[in-house]
């Protein structure tokens, strides 16, 4: 069964990566973020060897987002980031794994990839399964 693993962040945990902290989100330097990248790397590598890993990637602050909807009929777009969201989407996986356990599994390894020390716990990883469309 495939599963969506998605984890969370916040604009503050990209700014914080990107050296620039704030109250109680300590700036990481280049060694934190490159044991990151190299942890998430070798969790990959072992998905894609195992032959689970469908398909993941990391995604970009949520400075670079656009929001598009219908509101009233119309098409509304908005650029990000948006205050009424403190977590957003910031990297998934997509998992073809023998069970929801599994899916767990891999999710509570990504919960613990390395961050520098005063790093607030990581953000919440949801784990969905991925239904099938219906046939008609």
């Amino acid at each position: 069964m495939k599963y969506l693993i998605a984890m969370s962040g916040s604009q503050q945990h990209y700014d914080a990566i990107a050296g620039k902290g704030t109250d109680g989100i300590p700036a990481w330097q280049p060694d934190d973020v490159k044991a990151m990248v190299e942890y998430m790397n070798e969790m990959n590598t072992e998905l894609e060897a195992s032959g689970e890993l469908v398909t993941g990637e990391g995604l970009t602050d949520p400075a670079h987002t656009r929001r598009v909807q219908l509101r009233d009929g119309e098409i509304v777009v908005t650029d990000g980031p948006y205050a009424e969201t403190a977590e957003v989407l910031a990297g998934y996986w997509v998992v073809d794994v023998e069970s929801f356990d599994r899916a767990t599994e891999i999710a509570a390894k990504a919960a613990k990839s390395p961050a520098p020390a005063g790093f607030p716990t990581s953000a919440p990883i949801d784990i969905r399964p991925i239904g099938e469309a219906p046939e008609f």
